[in-house]
């Protein structure tokens, strides 16, 4: 029951443009354990300003 409320969770902050921090983090850190990794507030910025009022086409931090 808990994987699938989980997957429901992903799945609506996907439909919103909401990227899931924890993916982000485990992939900065998978990658490159030295980078810098933004705060959960400043990823939330990032994808709102992304998905709503971003200039252009930026690749995603994830």
């Amino acid at each position: 029951m808990a994987e699938l409320w989980r997957a429901v969770v992903r799945t609506a902050r996907l439909m919103v443009g909401q990227r899931d921090y924890d993916v982000y983090v485990s992939r900065r850190r998978r990658f490159d354990p030295e980078a810098q990794v933004m705060s959960r507030e400043a990823f939330f910025r990032y994808c709102q300003e992304q998905r709503y009022g971003g200039k252009g086409v930026r690749k995603c931090p994830c």
